[in-house]
Formats: structure tokens, sequence, C-alpha cells
């Protein structure tokens, strides 16, 4: 499998999308109750999850702070916005669309401005980050919040020794997202986030094999199989167990909301 682009790599995992990210029971509502508590968030928000794909955490979110205004799932993926639900659940709302599309006015959006809003693990997916985040702090209302969500230039996973090598590549480096947020006009910050995961060791190989991070999707099948081999032999206890930290850089306008 090779030459796959980003959006045809999501298309193809939507249908187990949800599965790769539920093996901890408690990941998903722990990193949404951090993107609510880092976000501020509150009912009377208009918020944005730019990059949602199945809405997985935009739903919890909506559980957990219950906003007046449904939270806009804005995703290019039409086959990961169908995950949602048709027709989707009353507090979200599925936008096909881009990063770049929003940031551009091309996207259609039920809000005129936006109170909050965050990418998880989707801003390495943009082309051009500065333009992008610039242009995405220009829909943000008087006082209004960003967050971007991201492993940080480095990470400590169970993987192959070439698939850690080709993150570190292909990673953009937390601080210069946070040098891009101010060169936007926002007040920048950048904190660090961390959950231990313990996941069955059969369960993790079978997710490298399904390729649940973008990066293994520029390995062939053949290379992700010899990578799975050098897994088991460096990784031969049952359960796997390995820290999963994220740089929360939030972004905030000046002015009152």
């Amino acid at each position: 499998m090779e030459g796959r682009d980003v959006r045809g790599h999501y298309e193809e995992l939507a249908a187990e999308y949800d599965e790769h990210w539920v093996y901890d029971p408690g990941y998903v509502p722990w990193m949404s109750g951090r993107i609510v508590e880092a976000l501020g968030l509150g009912r009377t928000d208009r918020i944005a999850d730019i990059g949602s794909g199945t809405g997985l955490f935009a739903r919890e979110v909506v559980r957990q702070v219950q906003p007046q205004h449904p939270v806009l799932c804005v995703d290019p993926s039409a086959a990961m916005l169908l995950r949602l639900g048709s027709p989707p659940p009353p507090g979200l709302t599925p936008v096909v669309a881009s990063a770049e599309d929003l940031a551009e006015g091309r996207a259609s959006l039920p809000y005129k401005e936006l109170d909050a809003m965050w990418l998880k693990e989707s801003v390495h997916h943009v082309a051009d980050p500065a333009h992008t985040l610039r242009g995405l702090a220009d829909r943000l209302a008087p006082g209004g919040r960003m967050l971007v969500v991201m492993l940080p230039a480095s990470i400590r996973y169970p993987l192959f020794a070439a698939a850690l090598a080709r993150f570190e590549e292909l990673q953009p480096d937390p601080t210069t997202i946070e040098e891009h947020l101010r060169a936007a006009g926002l007040e920048a910050s950048l904190t660090h986030v961390e959950h231990e995961l313990r996941i069955d060791r059969s369960k993790y190989f079978g997710m490298v094999r399904a390729r649940y991070m973008s990066l293994l999707s520029t390995f062939t099948d053949s290379e992700i199989e010899k990578g799975i081999e050098e897994m088991r032999v460096a990784h031969p206890e049952p359960v796997l167990v390995f820290p999963d930290q994220f740089a929360f850089i939030l972004g905030k306008r000046g002015g009152e909301g």
C-alpha cells in the first residue's frame, strides 16, 4: 500500500476508526475533559472540532458541557462524518470541509464567529500551518479560544524503529505551532498532558496493521509486517504499557466574549 493520500487513508479507516480509540475506556472521557478544561468551554459557546473524524471527542464534549448550540464537526472525509449517524445527534452538526476550507472562508457555517475550536492531531495534515491557523484565528469571536492538540516531536510508542524515525521526520514541533498562533495575533501558551495506555499486545499489533496512525500509511504491506515482527521481538509482554503525551497549544483572542 503506497501513495495513499491522507483523505483516502481516513476514508478507508472510517468504519473501524472508533475501535482504535476505545481500547482504553477511560481515554476518550479523559482527553475530552482536558479539552473542555483547556478551552474553558461553557454552555453558550459556539464550538467547532476541526478535523473531527467520527466525532468521537466532540460527542463526549457535548455530554460533558451540554452546550446550547450544536458542536460543529468539521472534517474533509464524508465517510468519517457519516459515522456520526443519520441523522446526526442533536448536539452535533457535520460540516464536510477541511481546515483550509474553513480558514479561507470556503465552508458555510451556521455561526458567523466561533467562541472556541480545537484541532486534535490534525495540524500535521495542514500544508501551510501558519497561513491556515491565521485564517482560523480570524474566525474567532472576541475572547475566542483555539486549542491545537498534537503529539510531541518524539514519542515513546512501542512501534518499530522505522515508524518512530518517520514520525520524527514528519511531525511539526509544538513550539513552532505556538509561534504560528502568536503570529496570528493570539495570546499563546504551550503545556503538556500525559495519559498511561495499557493495550493488549495482539490488539495493538492489529491497530498497526490497520494503520491507525496516518504515518503508517506511508509504509507498504510488507514493511508493516516486517515492522510488526520487529515489535514482537522487542515487546514479548502480553500487555503493552506506555505513556501517551500530548502538547496543548492554546491561543486566545483579545477582547470580551
